[in-house]
C-alpha cells in the first residue's frame, strides 16, 4: 500500500471542513466590514477558500446589491456574515434565502433559536460562533450547522480566552458538527495543528487584509505590514457596568478616541438616555465609521487599524493564489516533517 503524501494527508485532514463548505481549502475569510465585500469574498473563493460578506450595518436593500455582486464574480460557494444585534436580522436573513445564499454566519452575540430556524427553513446552513463549551452546545441544540472557534488574539470584536484555550475546551467534545478555528492563525503550521486536535477547518482575516484583491487603502496595508503583534492590543472596557465588547487593533490616535466615545456613550446610559441595546449599537456605529475612515479612506491615525496578533506574519502584498499556495506549502511541509 503506497504511502501518503503530505498533500493526501492534509486533504484527508480536514475533508470533513471541506465537503462541509463545498470548497478546497477549509479556510473561511473572517468578515471584516468595509473589506469583505463583493470583490474580496469573489477573489477569496475563486482562489479556493471560503469568503464571507461582512454585512455589518447594511439594510437588507444594500446587502442584496453585495450579493448579487459577489453571485456575479464567483460560483463558487460564499456566505453572508449576519450581526445578531441588527434591528434588521429577520429581513436580512430573509434577504439571503431568497437570494440563494447557502451558508449564513451568525456573529456579534449568541443567536436565539428562531433566527436558526428561519435560517435553516429558507434552505440555508448556519454557521455560529461559540465562545465556550457550554454555549457551543446550546447552539448545536437550536440547529447550528457549524461553529466558529474564535479566540482573543483575533482583529476586531473579541471574547475573553486564547484561541489555545478554547480550542482545547470546545474540539475534544463536539464531534456532530464541523468546527473551525480562528485567532492568531497566519502560517500554515498552526492550520495543521488545529486540525490535528479535531478542528475540520480555519478561519482567517488579518493573513488576507493585503492581498492585492483587496480593496483596502494602500496606507492601511503599509499599517499592516510595519505592524507586529505586541502592536495589535484590545481597547479597554471602562465600566463593568456597560459591556462593551473589546477590539482588538493596532494602537494610533483612533484608539484614544474610541476611549472618549466609550465615555459618552457610559454617561448617555448612565443618565438614561440610552437603554443597553441602544447603546452597544452607537458603540458598533462608531467602529464602523472609525473603521472606514482607516480601511477605505486611508486615515490610518484617525481611524481604527483593526488587526489579529498574526499581523506580524503579514510582511508584504501577495494575490489570494500566492497566500493560498505559501499557507500550504507551510502546512505540507509540518506534516512531512512529522512523516
Amino acid at each position: 500500500m503506497s504511502k501518503q503524501t503530505p498533500e493526501q494527508h492534509l486533504h484527508d485532514m480536514w475533508a470533513r471542513g471541506r465537503e462541509f463548505l463545498g470548497v478546497k481549502y477549509a479556510i473561511m475569510g473572517g468578515a471584516m466590514s468595509w473589506i469583505s465585500g463583493h470583490q474580496f469574498v469573489a477573489a477569496l473563493s475563486n482562489a479556493g477558500g471560503f469568503g464571507v460578506i461582512a454585512c455589518g450595518a447594511m439594510m437588507p436593500d444594500q446587502l442584496a446589491v453585495e450579493i448579487k455582486a459577489t453571485q456575479e464574480l464567483t460560483k463558487k460557494p460564499f456566505g453572508v456574515n449576519l450581526i445578531t444585534m441588527h434591528p434588521e436580522l429577520d429581513a436580512l436573513i430573509d434577504t439571503c434565502i431568497v437570494l440563494n445564499v447557502e451558508f449564513i454566519v451568525l456573529a456579534g452575540g449568541l443567536p436565539n433559536g428562531a433566527s436558526i430556524k428561519r435560517a435553516k427553513e429558507g434552505g440555508a446552513k448556519v454557521i455560529c460562533f461559540a465562545p465556550a463549551l457550554a454555549l457551543a452546545k446550546r447552539l448545536i441544540r437550536n440547529g447550528a450547522d457549524a461553529l466558529v472557534v474564535e479566540g482573543s488574539e483575533a482583529g476586531g470584536h473579541i471574547g475573553p480566552v486564547a484561541t489555545s484555550v478554547l480550542a482545547q475546551e470546545i474540539l475534544p467534545h463536539i464531534t456532530d458538527i464541523p468546527v473551525f478555528v480562528a485567532g492568531g492563525i497566519g502560517r500554515g503550521e498552526a492550520i495543521v495543528s488545529y486540525l490535528e486536535m479535531g478542528a475540520s477547518g480555519v478561519q482567517l482575516g488579518t493573513r488576507f487584509v493585503c492581498a492585492t484583491e483587496c480593496i483596502a487603502h494602500e496606507n492601511f496595508k503599509k499599517a499592516f505590514i510595519r505592524g507586529n503583534a505586541r502592536d495589535a492590543m484590545p481597547t479597554v472596557q471602562l465600566d463593568a457596568r456597560f459591556p462593551v465588547i473589546p477590539v482588538r487593533a493596532l494602537q494610533n490616535e483612533g484608539t484614544r478616541l474610541f476611549m472618549d466615545k466609550q465615555k459618552e456613550v457610559i454617561a448617555k446610559f448612565n443618565a438614561g438616555d440610552l437603554d443597553q441595546m441602544a447603546a452597544q449599537l452607537e458603540i458598533e456605529h462608531f467602529w464602523a465609521g472609525a473603521l472606514k475612515r482607516a480601511a477605505i479612506d486611508g486615515d490610518v491615525e484617525n481611524g481604527s487599524l483593526m488587526a489579529g496578533q498574526s499581523v506580524g506574519m503579514v510582511r508584504e502584498e501577495q494575490s489570494m493564489k500566492q497566500i493560498f499556495a505559501e499557507l500550504m506549502g507551510q502546512a505540507t511541509a509540518a506534516i512531512a516533517a512529522k512523516e
